[in-house]
C-alpha cells in the first residue's frame, strides 16, 4: 500500500460498500438519464441550482459547483460533519474530498449559518489517475442526499 494506513482503505471501501447497497439511507434524486430532469429535481428538493461539474487541474480533480436557491433545504449540504463523495455511475467507484495539510478540506462550508440565497459554493473531488473523464454520469453523495445523473463537462 502507498503510504496510506490500512484503515484508511477498510474505511473507504466501507463507506462505499454502505452507499452501494443503500445501507446509508441517501435520498436519490434521478432524471432517468435526462440530465435536465435530474436538474430539476436537484433544484426542488436541495434548494440548489448545479452550476457545473467539471475537470479541472489538469484533470486531476472534479469541480461541483452549485448555487443556493432555498437555504433550508441546502443546510444539509453545507454540513461539514457529513463526508462529500463522487460516485462514478458506471465503475461505482467513490471519489473524496481532498485534505491538504496546509489548506485543509477543498470544500467551501459555513459553520454555524445558513447558506447565502444566490451565493455558489464549490466542492472540489480528487480524481486519481484521472479516472473521471469528460462525459462521465455521476452522483453527488453528502449525508443523506444523492444528485444522480450529473454529467462531468
Amino acid at each position: 500500500m502507498s503510504g496510506k494506513p490500512r484503515a484508511y482503505y477498510l474505511l473507504t471501501a466501507l463507506a462505499l460498500a454502505c452507499l452501494l447497497a443503500g445501507g446509508c439511507g441517501p435520498k436519490a434524486i434521478e432524471g432517468k438519464g435526462d440530465p435536465r430532469a435530474a436538474t430539476g429535481l436537484i433544484e426542488e428538493r436541495l434548494g440548489v441550482k448545479v452550476e457545473g461539474l467539471r475537470l479541472v487541474a489538469a484533470g486531476y480533480m472534479v469541480d461541483f459547483r452549485y448555487r443556493v436557491l432555498d437555504p433550508e433545504k441546502a443546510a444539509p449540504l453545507q454540513d461539514k460533519r457529513e463526508r462529500a463523495y463522487l460516485i462514478d455511475e458506471a465503475t461505482g467507484r467513490a471519489f473524496v474530498v481532498p485534505r491538504p495539510a496546509k489548506v485543509g478540506e477543498l470544500r467551501q462550508a459555513v459553520f454555524n449559518s445558513p447558506p447565502v440565497v444566490g451565493k455558489t459554493y464549490s466542492i472540489i473531488f480528487a480524481n486519481p489517475g484521472r479516472a473521471m473523464k469528460k462525459g462521465a454520469t455521476a452522483s453527488i453523495v453528502i449525508g443523506g442526499f444523492r444528485a444522480e445523473g450529473l454529467i462531468i463537462e
